[in-house]
């Protein structure tokens, strides 16, 4: 079976010569909840031979019965020319030291996790050793909802995928590398893909969705929230939808990107406070100045 048992295979090597033992095309996904899902989903509505493996076999069970072939089971694991680790960030790097003795040479392993830096360096250390090849990626697409039940064949649809791809002295090889894995992934619909360095991709993440995760969970704490039925509309749901989050996610999430999720953190304080000041000492012009400072910032951000 696929899961990590903690006993010792034999190492593989990078030795040239080292011949494939995949099909072509077929897709193994470790972790079955939504983002697993909706790749599960895409790849086999395109007609893609997809087998996965859940933590909770009852998900694998389900997924069977109506989207992927099989179960990812060792067997099946060599056979795969696509991997994709969609679990928590230590999950997928257990599973990926445990298993990769098994994953065919040429094969491309990626990863679905929110944060790059820990994946990319523990999960490319872990490839050195083996004739196939971890590129780091996250799907910048999603939901307040987790599990299988929420995942969707278009969940992915013009969305963009962010690429960390890894270290090769051969930028032919390179361009290979992705072009490949962007015709692996075809039948996901992304938008566009953004390469990038594992820095530079926390630092960027930390704002754009790690922070609006952490406002939007504190704000419902006010007990005015309670109250608000009657009384709210898209400004209200619109900074609330991701308040719903998957906790022990999240907190692994934010735990490995805590020096950038603390420096937005501390940025968004000091600029709140500004605000504050300004009405707790009825200061007109300087709350004016400050709201249309964030009116143009704004506007310059998205470029109009």
């Amino acid at each position: 079976m696929a899961q990590p048992t903690g006993h010792t295979r034999p190492a593989g090597t990078k030795g040239e010569g080292a011949q494939p033992t995949y099909v072509a095309g077929r897709v193994g996904i470790v972790g079955l909840g939504l983002m697993g899902g909706s790749f599960a989903k895409a790849l086999a509505s395109a007609g893609r031979e997809v087998y996965g493996w859940n933590r909770t076999h009852s998900v694998t069970e389900m997924a069977m019965i109506e989207t992927i072939k099989g179960e990812l089971t060792d067997d099946i694991i060599p056979t795969c020319e696509l991997i994709i680790l969609a679990g928590y960030p230590q999950v997928s790097i257990d599973w990926l030291s445990e298993m990769a003795p098994l994953v065919s040479p040429g094969a491309i392993v990626i990863d679905t996790v929110g944060v790059k830096r820990v994946i990319c360096e523990k999960c490319g250390k872990i490839a050195e050793g083996y004739p196939w090849t971890f590129v780091g990626c996250h799907p910048m697409a999603g939901t307040q909802y987790s599990g299988f039940a929420h995942a969707r064949a278009n969940m992915f649809h013009n969305a963009p995928l962010v690429v960390v791809p890894p270290d090769m002295d051969d930028d032919i090889e390179r361009v290979e590398l992705l072009e490949r894995l962007k015709s692996l992934l075809a039948p996901c619909g992304f938008g566009s893909f953004t390469l990038t360095t594992a820095e530079n991709h926390d630092r960027m993440i930390a704002y754009t969705s790690q922070l609006a995760h952490v406002v939007s969970n504190a704000y419902v704490k006010s007990p005015t929230a309670q109250e608000h039925k009657g009384f709210s509309a898209g400004s209200y749901k619109d900074l609330t939808r991701v308040a719903r989050l998957n906790a022990p996610m999240w907190t692994e999430l934010f735990l490995d990107n805590a020096d950038n999720l603390s420096a937005e953190l501390g940025a968004l304080i000091k600029n709140l406070a500004a605000y504050k000041e300004a009405i707790d000492t009825r200061d007109a012009g300087r709350l004016e100045e400050l709201l249309a400072e964030g009116d143009r910032l704004k506007r310059e951000a998205e470029g109009r």
